[in-house]
């Protein structure tokens, strides 16, 4: 299975506090999907909206889209919209618009808080 998140959905899916320390959180979720990662062999990608900043994962592909609102919305749609492969491609978000989108491309997706709980085993 290959993941592609929308970090910020996911981060957002937690009312935790993560709004403090935005950068905190972004890492924060890149561990745990480091985590995921490692657990299941699974390829997880995450795409953050905001300004680019180093987590220290290697196993996650992290990037940072750039431009206003819903920019990493318009680079996970593109990123499918662009795969090719034949292996799943799952994209983890709420968001009406993008997984409709993803959908479309012809990705599967997964619900934010279904994922959320999915991370949560993982580190149990």
């Amino acid at each position: 299975m290959r993941w592609l998140v929308d970090g910020m959905n996911v981060i957002g899916s937690r009312p935790d506090g993560w709004w403090r320390d935005r950068p905190a959180a972004q890492c924060r979720l890149a561990r745990e999907l480091a985590a995921l990662a490692a657990a299941t062999g699974d390829e997880v990608a995450v795409v953050f909206d905001g300004h680019p900043h180093e987590c220290g994962i290697s196993s996650v592909d992290v990037s940072f889209a750039a431009g206003g609102r819903d920019a990493a919305d318009d680079e996970i749609a593109r990123r499918v919209e662009a795969d090719g492969a034949g292996q799943a491609l799952r994209v983890v978000t709420s968001d009406v618009e993008l997984a409709s989108r993803a959908h479309a491309a012809g990705a599967e997706v997964e619900g934010s808080g279904t994922f959320r709980r999915r991370l949560d085993e993982v580190a149990s």
